[in-house]
């Protein structure tokens, strides 16, 4: 085997162990980081249920309004159509339905 060939090789052997050690302790302090929280575990869980809570009401309040919305508009297009509706016909049956 060349020389070359093996320094090479025990480069990238070295990059490789290299970068599962810093990985591995990456991921350690990660996980160090994390148990803080584990600990809270019950208060947390309590929390997010009212939140969780709280976004379903959001939720069906803000349905609720899209659909006062929705019937306040077909309202508005009714009435738009009755008044295109009655310009059309305009002053005729206005004085039509005058009493003399």
């Amino acid at each position: 085997m060349d020389q070359s060939i093996f320094k090479t090789a025990l480069a990238f052997v070295s990059v490789i162990v290299g970068m599962g050690c810093f990985t591995g302790i990456v991921t350690s302090w990660f996980k160090w980081r994390r148990k803080p929280l584990a600990g809270m575990g019950p208060e947390i869980g309590a929390r997010l249920d009212q939140i969780a809570e709280r976004l379903a009401r959001l939720e069906n309040a803000v349905d609720s309004t899209a659909l006062e919305v929705e019937r306040i508009s077909e309202g508005q297009r009714f009435t738009t159509k009755l008044l295109a509706e009655r310009s059309l016909a305009g002053p005729r049956s206005a004085v039509e339905k005058t009493p003399n």
